[in-house]
């Protein structure tokens, strides 16, 4: 599987950051910024940028708004590693929850390469308008369509319809609830490529775990012609988290690629917060994925004390029963 227009984005801080609220330290970033580059991965994305008007500073950490300040204190204070080229970093824009007025300074002045603008079917029309304000500050942009699983044909042709007419290197075929299989992978890609046409729009892939097909989906995106390819450190990741980074640049054949710095990074960091933070595949996610649910419900009966009756849980699912 050697392509070499094959790019690696980890997203270990902004993925991971929804189940320990963003709570990373600096020195825990550098590190992991360090090792990815060290790894030759091609991105990192290193949080959100989300409005603070509607999430106050206060009950969350530093990577859910992602400042240039907060951004450069950790690629400034990373010592260079050579021979490599330096991941660029890029940020995540949620349609709805984040602001155009908090991306005012143009990318020749910031820390950041790389917007990616999270949207619903529903709001394409939005994500392609925040594309080209960012895009005419100079920055990379692209867009991911998220809970694909959820969408009808009408509402991904006029998603699509949109996103490929915004200033994107990149849309991204999103599995949120790690509900796909191989077969919806393959026809999701060929959908994309018709509608791409001869424009120059990557295809990306980012999966989550729910049914232990994260990687494997993630595989079939680059069989099928997938240039773009998520992942993160141990799979940290909302819920049942996502594409391991370390398997990824294990299955490429990139040279560029050295897997032994995550491996690293991992035992230090990943290993020890993994007895914190649960994530990961676990039965109340796999019921979710299977219905092709939101993890909101895994989520929140793993934090009760009947969290392993795991019959009750599906029973409750399959009913439409709320779980708080």
């Amino acid at each position: 599987m050697y392509k070499p227009d094959i790019k690696v984005l980890d997203c270990t801080v902004r993925d991971g950051g929804l189940m320990n609220n963003w709570d990373f330290t600096v020195e825990q970033v550098r590190k992991i910024y360090h090792a990815l580059w060290a790894a030759g991965v091609d991105y990192m994305e290193i949080g959100y940028r989300h409005d603070k008007e509607m999430f106050p500073p206060e009950k969350s950490g530093a990577w859910r708004y992602s400042d240039d300040d907060a951004v450069r204190n950790v690629i400034d204070h990373v010592p260079e590693v050579r021979g490599k080229e330096r991941p660029k970093i890029s940020v995540m824009a949620d349609i709805g929850k984040s602001v155009e007025s908090d991306f005012t300074v143009p990318a020749s002045e910031s820390a950041i390469d790389l917007v990616r603008f999270a949207t619903y079917a529903k709001d394409a029309d939005k994500a392609k308008h925040f594309a080209e304000h960012c895009h005419a500050l100079g920055y990379e942009t692209c867009i991911n369509l998220m809970a694909i699983s959820h969408c009808s044909e009408f509402e991904l042709h006029e998603a699509l319809e949109a996103m490929v007419e915004a200033p994107v290197s990149a849309i991204v075929i999103v599995d949120s609830f790690g509900s796909l299989y191989s077969e919806q992978v393959h026809y999701l890609i060929q959908k994309y490529q018709k509608y791409i046409g001869d424009r120059k729009i990557d295809i990306g892939v980012h999966m989550h775990n729910n049914m232990q097909l994260a990687f494997a989906n993630t595989i079939e995106g680059i069989i099928r012609g997938a240039l773009r390819v998520d992942g993160t450190l141990y799979g940290m990741g909302r819920g049942a988290g996502n594409c391991t980074t370390e398997l990824l640049l294990s299955f490429l054949k990139n040279p560029k690629y050295d897997v032994r710095p995550l491996l690293d990074v991992i035992s230090e960091i990943m290993v020890p917060m993994r007895e914190e933070v649960e994530w990961g595949y676990l039965i109340p996610y796999l019921v979710t994925g299977a219905l092709d649910e939101h993890p909101r419900g895994a989520i929140a009966w793993l934090k009760k004390p009947e969290r392993n009756n795991f019959r009750r849980f599906y029973n409750l699912m399959l009913e439409g029963e709320p779980i708080t």
